[in-house]
């Protein structure tokens, strides 16, 4: 059960870049397309993937075990913490968002926010560049997030790995 509920530490990359490539498509066609029903979808997607890693998301799998192996790039590799972190303000937003949906009505809202997680997404996908892991890196800087969360995140941050 233990195993279930851990998350990888390295994160690939790859796969990373690629969930988060699914998650914006997914993100603008439910914007696009006024489709409510898909915004509790990803919510699971990102809790799943704040729990368990790649174990019980269905995009996680895709990527980890088909796509990502058959793909014929250098494997780079990220500190597990910062992108579980990630995960876990896409899971804020996309909760909050199927909450503001269906308990409150609130549809543009609940859009907005898909739509700031799309962003997001989109950064990740086309550019690694994931928002997520900065703000869990300034939380470090700023002593919030404490450096035995994640050793590898403080070698990082002093410039000891690049």
């Amino acid at each position: 059960m233990r195993n279930l509920f851990s998350f990888p530490s390295p994160v690939n990359e790859t796969s990373a870049r690629l969930v988060a490539g699914a998650v914006a498509v997914i993100a603008v066609l439910t914007i696009a397309f006024q489709q409510g029903w898909l915004i509790p979808v990803v919510a699971y997607g990102f809790l799943a993937r704040v729990l368990t890693g790649p174990t019980l998301s269905p995009l996680g799998q895709l990527a980890t075990r088909i796509v990502t192996p058959r793909l014929h790039v250098r494997t780079r590799y990220s500190p597990g913490p910062a992108k579980r972190f990630a995960q876990a303000v896409g899971a804020l937003f996309t909760v909050t968002a199927t909450l503001l949906y269906y308990a409150a009505g609130q549809h543009t809202a609940a859009f907005v926010l898909v739509g700031i997680v799309a962003v997001f997404a989109s950064l990740e996908a086309a550019f690694g560049l994931c928002v997520g892991c900065k703000a869990f890196y300034l939380g470090m800087r700023l002593g919030v997030v404490p450096p035995s969360v994640c050793e590898d995140c403080a070698r990082i941050l002093a410039g000891d790995i690049a």
